[in-house]
């Protein structure tokens, strides 16, 4: 362990204690203890690094793409602010638990560019078990052969959703490598209508326990038919069979979007916030 003033590093000799807490945590933890059971503490590996402060891992937080807070009371979540604004912001959003995200940005708002959006209210929502609804049994993982036809309908979810267009930057080749990282993976999901997809959803991370279902979306055109709803309780009937916690969060003014997915029989256990840049 590299001990630093304040929050400090953590590396694979640390294993063992970070899976014990983000097991501690499974639902809201999912997007980073399914890269830390796969790739371990290695920053390179990771993508990213695991803070920690305290003697006995009072304060977790992960940096990368996202920085995302895991536990902590503000003593700590100051230490990780401090240590954000040395290395210089090179997220793209900070995202997790409400109490410990909205916190974080208090200390770091001063010191870092304004933010695109602050999306404070998210219900995290979960389904153990089957679906309340029929699934859609036209709803199948894409293949690898048809990432052509699946990535208009990807890129125009993230472009609704996020509100920037995915392919800014390097032309799309970054975000189109992740897209093809999940179809290949079986991760990807969508009812195909031609050559149309007409509904769409992707798990976006994968844990032993959990699987984070993310990017929800059904063709403007077919909205209305419960396309979604059907859909995503295909999602959670592929993830009940491979013995995983269904979850999701959403932003809490998408009313349309929670009514589906409480049909589906999601519940809210906690709120998470997202800080886009």
């Amino acid at each position: 362990m590299l001990r630093v003033a304040g929050a400090r590093l953590l590396d694979d000799r640390d294993r063992p204690v970070v899976r014990a807490a983000l097991d501690a945590d499974p639902v809201a933890s999912c997007m980073v203890a399914a890269r830390v059971e796969v790739a371990g503490l290695d920053p390179w590996r990771l993508g990213g690094e695991v803070w920690a402060s305290g003697s006995r891992l009072d304060g977790l937080c992960f940096s990368g793409a996202n920085l995302v807070p895991l536990r902590g009371e503000r003593p700590a979540l100051r230490s990780f602010a401090d240590r954000a604004r040395r290395h210089g912001r090179s997220c793209s959003s900070i995202v997790g638990r409400a109490e410990l995200v909205l916190p974080l940005w208090e200390e770091l708002a001063p010191h870092w560019a304004p933010a695109r959006e602050v999306r404070a209210d998210q219900p995290l929502m979960v389904l153990a078990g089957l679906p309340s609804v029929a699934a859609d049994p036209a709803v199948r993982a894409v293949r690898p052969d048809e990432l052509d036809r699946y990535l208009p309908a990807a890129i125009a979810m993230f472009t609704e959703e996020v509100g920037v267009d995915p392919r800014g930057g390097d032309g799309g080749a970054g975000y189109r490598a992740r897209v093809a990282e999940l179809v290949a993976a079986g991760r990807a999901f969508a009812r195909f209508e031609g050559d149309q997809v007409v509904f769409k959803a992707e798990v976006g991370a994968l844990s032993s326990r959990v699987g984070q279902i993310q990017g929800v979306w059904v063709h403007p055109a077919c909205r209305g038919r419960g396309l979604g709803t059907a859909g995503t309780a295909a999602v959670v009937e592929r993830l009940a069979a491979m013995n995983r916690v269904s979850s999701l969060y959403v932003n809490g003014f998408n009313h349309v979007a929670r009514a589906s997915y409480a049909r589906v029989g999601f519940t809210q256990v906690a709120s998470f916030s997202t800080i886009l840049f």
